[in-house]
């Protein structure tokens, strides 16, 4: 049986700082995140604790070619992207518990 998976964009308290993932479960790997379950990785040395963008896929194969796409653009482009998304750039991590 296939997984499904999500690309999503984390991002540090000023945003200014961004950081494309794929995951297979999005609730526990921005948790991760956020308490820095692995202390010497770019997001802990970052600070990029919040979630400002994410995308559902039925397939993690599909999640993963996202995210290729995204890391491939430019910051600009990741940034439209965000803006497009979450005009706010809030914490989207109490919307990702309701799943």
């Amino acid at each position: 049986m296939k997984r499904g998976g999500a690309v999503y964009i984390m991002t540090n308290e000023y945003n200014t700082t961004l950081y494309a993932g794929v995951t297979s479960d999005l609730k526990r790997r921005v948790f991760e995140h956020k308490n820095n379950f692995h202390p010497d990785s770019f997001t802990a040395k970052y600070k990029t604790y919040k979630l400002v963008y994410y995308e559902g896929f039925h397939r993690i194969e599909e999640a993963i070619g996202r995210e290729k796409q995204i890391k491939a653009g430019t910051r600009k482009k990741k940034m439209e992207l965000i803006s497009k998304f979450n005009p706010k750039w809030v914490d989207l991590y109490v919307d990702v518990l309701k799943w």
